[in-house]
């Protein structure tokens, strides 16, 4: 018998199999979700000048026991206000110009007026430059803003606007059809006989792929024949992305490998060491990427954010595809594991990770109760309450 093919070398292979997608420019407002394609450089200094932190008062440091003769007021979004001499000051808001000949501000409840010049309440700066934002504080022109491969969230957004940029590039959406097989399938919400089954997988894959900028189509419900499976890979094949849920392991009614191998496509594995997921498959038909997963819902979601999910993030053009890796103190013994992988369905908080009583791939209460997979390696020895275990948020 061929051995199962170790997890870290299928997820190698997988990516080894694809490159990148070319880039396109677009505007800001539509690059949420988007990965950037080469370094973003600043433009622009941020601040563009010194400016206040703080309403109240500009004065000179030297000068910083007053009293101050008050002789002007600085707004943000206006020019600076004219240079100060000794002994001035300015009022000054929050994000204004600090004004030349000053170099500290004094929050304002920390001043009160005298006649005509305000004097301390209380010691308002115990170093120089309190309160003030110095021009190129947080970045300056030139600075690489954002590297290439970092995902735009809202954050990432923002800060590409204000270091100067109106539009971004970015990697190409990938191209994703799914395909749900089974003649037990139904339309989610209709009515099901004893040997049916709500079509939940293709919901399921299509919330994980929403965080990603994917241009998603559903084939959904593709009966167990020939004929309707190989029309449906066919219709998918301009695609950069072929996946197919269920119909993938050795069964007289497993038609997904005898379908594609009928139009010519090329398996690079089949079968991978480790549970849930041993009967993934990876090929390409055509200029398309191919990815079988398994049908129970509980392989389908784990083959999914170890495989689909990074190779989309890999295609997108994402710097770090893999699942990021975290780690906790195991809440529960666990018993040794044989020469498959494991991820088991698992709940962590901050006391601890701890397994759920049923890891039956086909119970998707366990899955939904889950936010964690608990990482077990090949081979690993029996690990006790305590133990320091890798996971993967979910």
């Amino acid at each position: 018998m061929k051995p199962l093919l170790p997890l870290e070398e299928a997820q190698q292979r997988l990516i080894a199999m694809a490159q990148p997608l070319p880039s396109e420019t677009v505007p800001v407002e539509e690059a949420l979700g988007r990965y950037i394609a080469e370094d973003l450089i600043a433009k622009r200094n941020q601040p563009a000048a010194d400016m206040s932190a703080m309403d109240g008062y500009a004065i000179r440091f030297e000068d910083r026991k007053g009293p101050w003769q008050l002789v002007g007021e600085c707004k943000a979004g206006s020019p600076p206000c004219p240079p100060l001499q000794p002994g001035q000051a300015a009022r000054i808001f929050t994000g204004a110009l600090l004004p030349d000949g000053t170099d500290t501000v004094v929050m304002q409840e920390n001043v009160q007026p005298n006649g005509d010049k305000i004097v301390l309440t209380s010691d308002p700066s115990p170093a120089k430059g309190r309160h003030v934002r110095y021009q190129g504080g947080d970045f300056q022109a030139g600075d690489v803003a954002l590297k290439a491969g970092t995902q735009l969230n809202a954050a990432a957004l923002g800060h590409a606007v204000i270091a100067g940029l109106g539009s971004v590039s970015v990697g190409r959406c990938p191209k994703i059809a799914v395909l749900s097989t089974g003649d037990e399938l139904v339309a989610p919400g209709s009515k099901t006989e004893a040997h049916q089954i709500p079509a939940s997988n293709d919901v399921m894959i299509a919330a994980m792929l929403a965080p990603l900028p994917v241009q998603y189509r559903s084939i959904s419900r593709i009966k167990d024949d020939m004929a309707s499976l190989c029309a449906a890979l066919e219709s998918a094949k301009d695609c950069d992305v072929i996946v197919t849920i269920g119909g993938a392991s050795v069964g007289d009614h497993d038609l997904v490998a005898p379908a594609f191998k009928k139009l010519g496509g090329e398996t690079d594995f089949w079968k991978i060491a480790m549970k849930p997921g041993k009967p993934l498959m990876a090929g390409k038909l055509g200029n398309s990427l191919v990815v079988a997963l398994p049908g129970n819902p509980g392989s389908a979601f784990v083959t999914a954010t170890l495989f689909l999910l990074p190779l989309i993030r890999y295609l997108a053009g994402a710097l770090s595809p893999m699942p990021v890796i975290q780690m906790a103190n195991s809440k529960t013994a666990l018993p040794a594991t044989t020469q498959r992988a494991e991820f088991l369905r698992a709940r962590v908080d901050g006391t601890g990770i701890s397994t759920l009583e049923s890891q039956d791939s086909a119970k998707l209460s366990m899955l939904a109760a889950a936010n964690a997979l608990l990482f077990r390696p090949a081979h690993n020895p029996e690990q006790p309450i305590g133990a320091a275990v890798s996971y993967i948020a979910i």
